[in-house]
């Protein structure tokens, strides 16, 4: 006989407590739903524990009286991997929020998953180190949600992705058991290394319930260029030459749509006398201003090769922060505009060809709808946004966005590259994952979540169905 509803609340109230199970209508459209505005949410409960064991004894619950779960961070997901859409109970890590343990000698910090990534990033700074993986949400996103997406941000082409300063994580599987994986080891040889099957697992194989994070040394006096240019097909000579000069943490660019949103919503200065297509905005170390005179003769030779129209660098800190505003906050801008985002990527000689490609493609696909570009060029990612009309209602947009996806995805497939270069797949691009992944590799995806999740009730549905 099935579990009701009634029961599984009862069961979860003591489990955590009356008062860490929610289920008013206004905490279930907040805990179960993220930044995707497509999925409505309909979940069963949102619960809250406090700690390991209360985790495991959800699970566990979870098994017995035949419910599902979704883990909930920061829900700052772009591709509706932490929607609750079919009665699911929601677990929300927001008590699980603490830095247990921090090692020097070990750079290491142990983290709670609900720790929020600038949390980890100002513990960092108090102990003059840096947590580098950085992005526009890293003031709400959660390091457990980062861990599970396997997040990038803007600063990948020095520093890499967030698997690349896990050193080691503490998961529930579907079947609730725990696991400690790799235990913070720098060297560790013994067969496969589990920790990465749960990396950008999307919370499907189980629950990452702590985090041992590396730190490393801050970046030395960074200084940023912002450059005006007018086709793409300048950005590759020109990461050529910066990467030749200088020694780089990031290389990103956006269109000259998305700069003007910006400057109108933010009220920001435009950088450049005169408008241009493109831009690519360029942060490099600046050690005892070593740099500088290395970042002119680059300019000059950018100037010369007329690779570029223009430029401006920042002469301090708080002009460098200035300049990064024009770039990050592009998706707190069109916000409003309930973009359809496709988060892309191919290897980086690849994009001018590749946004050329697809520029053309949506450009004729949505003559009424709004084109904006932006990215990290650096390291082959770029964002495309399609800006919904204020007519037109959200179900009507997304079903015309989607019917063009299968066609952009191609051009990804022709590309060979990635359909998901940071947003995971969740819910929005599931049914896309065979332009990335061939017929073998889903068919191994589905076994290996069978394995770590029999019964199929760690947030069923996205990624893979099995």
């Amino acid at each position: 006989m099935a579990t009701s509803h009634s029961e599984i609340i009862q069961i979860l109230e003591a489990t955590v407590g009356k008062e860490w199970v929610k289920t008013n209508p206004d905490d279930l459209e907040t805990y179960g739903r993220d930044w995707t505005k497509f999925f409505p949410p309909d979940p069963l409960a949102a619960v809250f524990p406090k700690n390991i064991d209360e985790v495991i004894a959800i699970v566990k619950n979870a098994n017995n009286y035949d419910f599902s779960v979704v883990p909930s961070g920061g829900r700052t997901g772009l591709s509706g991997g932490a929607v609750a859409t079919k009665g699911e109970v929601v677990i929300a890590f927001d008590r699980m929020n603490k830095i247990l343990d921090y090692s020097a000698s070990d750079r290491q910090v142990v983290c709670e998953p609900g720790v929020i990534t600038q949390q980890l990033q100002q513990f960092a700074e108090e102990r003059h180190l840096h947590y580098p993986v950085d992005f526009a949400s890293s003031g709400s996103s959660q390091i457990g949600g980062n861990v599970a997406t396997n997040a990038g941000g803007i600063k990948v082409i020095r520093y890499g992705m967030t698997r690349d300063w896990v050193q080691g994580m503490k998961v529930i599987t579907g079947n609730g058991e725990l696991l400690n994986l790799n235990r913070g080891l720098i060297k560790n040889a013994t067969g496969y290394d589990l920790r990465h099957l749960f990396i950008g697992s999307e919370g499907t194989l189980g629950l990452i319930v702590e985090v041992t994070i590396e730190l490393t040394n801050p970046p030395i006096e960074p200084c940023v260029m912002l450059l005006g240019i007018d086709s793409m097909s300048r950005t590759i000579p020109i990461l050529e030459a910066a990467k030749a000069a200088l020694d780089l943490t990031a290389f990103e660019f956006f269109s000259e749509k998305a700069l003007q949103h910006v400057i109108e919503e933010k009220n920001l200065k435009r950088p450049l006398e005169s408008p241009n297509n493109y831009y690519t905005l360029i942060e490099f170390e600046n050690f005892k201003n070593t740099a500088i005179d290395k970042a002119m003769e680059f300019f000059e030779f950018c100037l010369t090769e007329e690779l570029i129209a223009d430029g401006t660098m920042s002469q301090s800190t708080t002009q460098a922060k200035e300049i990064w505003r024009l770039r990050e906050d592009i998706s707190e801008t069109i916000s409003k505009f309930i973009p359809y985002k496709n988060d892309i990527s191919v290897k980086v000689s690849l994009i001018p060809k590749f946004i050329e490609a697809v520029d053309n493609l949506v450009t004729q696909a949505y003559p009424d709808f709004e084109i904006v570009w932006f990215g990290h060029i650096g390291d082959g990612n770029v964002h495309l946004n399609i800006l919904k009309p204020e007519a037109t209602p959200p179900t009507e947009f997304y079903e015309k966005c989607s019917k063009v996806s299968p066609k952009i995805f191609k051009i990804v497939e022709d590309f060979e590259g990635s359909i998901s270069a940071e947003h995971g797949v969740g819910l929005l691009k599931k049914e896309f994952l065979s332009f990335s992944r061939s017929a073998e590799e889903i068919s191994y995806l589905k076994e290996i979540k069978k394995i770590f999740d029999p019964k199929n009730i760690m947030n069923p549905g996205k990624l893979i169905d099995i």
